[in-house]
C-alpha cells in the first residue's frame, strides 16, 4: 500500500505540481522584451520531444530497477517514509549511468517544458531548482546511502555520476 501511495505522491508532485509550475512561471516571460530560448517553433517542439522521451525512459527503467533489483522504492520525499527502502544498492541499469536516473529523468522533462514553452524565466527556475536537489540529495539521500551501504556505496560514488550520465562518456 505504501508503494502506491508514494507512487501517487510522486506522480502529483514531480509530474503534475512542477511542470504547472514551471508553466505558470513562463508566463513571466514577456518582462523580458520578447527573448526566447530558440527561434524556430519545429525544431524546438523536436528538441523538446526527445529530451521528454528520455526523461520518460529514465524515470520508468530507474523505478522498475529500484523495485526489481533493490526490493524498495524511492523511501523517502523531505524525510517522510514513502516506501520500503532499497535491501540492496543498486548500481545496474540505468543507475550504472547516474546514481539518481530518477532525478536525471525528471530534469530532462522538466526541461523538455521549459523548452516547449520557450522559457528563459523557466529556465532559470530549472536551474536554481537544479541547485536546490543537488543539496538535497547530498544532505539526505547520500548520508542514508553511506549509512546503508558503506564502502559499496563509496566505491559506486567514486565511478558513477550524481545525476548527469558524463562519468560515462569520460573514461
Amino acid at each position: 500500500m505504501r508503494y502506491i501511495i508514494g507512487y501517487i505522491l510522486g506522480f502529483t508532485i514531480f509530474l503534475l505540481l512542477i511542470p504547472f509550475g514551471l508553466y505558470e512561471l513562463s508566463k513571466l516571460d514577456y518582462l523580458l522584451d520578447d527573448r526566447v530560448l530558440i527561434n524556430s517553433t519545429i525544431l524546438r517542439y523536436i528538441i523538446s520531444l526527445l529530451i521528454f522521451l528520455v526523461g520518460a525512459y529514465f524515470m520508468i527503467w530507474s523505478n522498475v530497477f529500484l523495485f526489481m533489483v533493490g526490493k524498495g522504492g524511492p523511501a523517502d520525499g523531505l524525510g517522510v517514509s514513502i516506501s520500503p527502502q532499497t535491501k540492496k544498492l543498486v548500481t545496474i541499469g540505468p543507475y550504472r549511468y547516474s546514481r539518481n536516473p530518477m532525478v536525471f529523468g525528471a530534469f530532462s522533462i522538466y526541461t523538455s517544458i521549459v523548452i516547449f514553452l520557450n522559457s528563459i524565466i523557466g529556465l532559470i527556475s530549472l536551474l536554481i531548482f537544479l541547485f536546490v536537489a543537488i543539496i538535497y540529495l547530498k544532505l539526505s539521500e547520500e548520508k542514508r546511502l553511506l549509512k546503508d551501504f558503506g564502502e559499496e556505496y563509496i566505491n559506486y560514488k567514486k565511478k558513477v555520476s550524481m545525476i548527469f550520465p558524463i562519468k560515462v562518456f569520460i573514461k
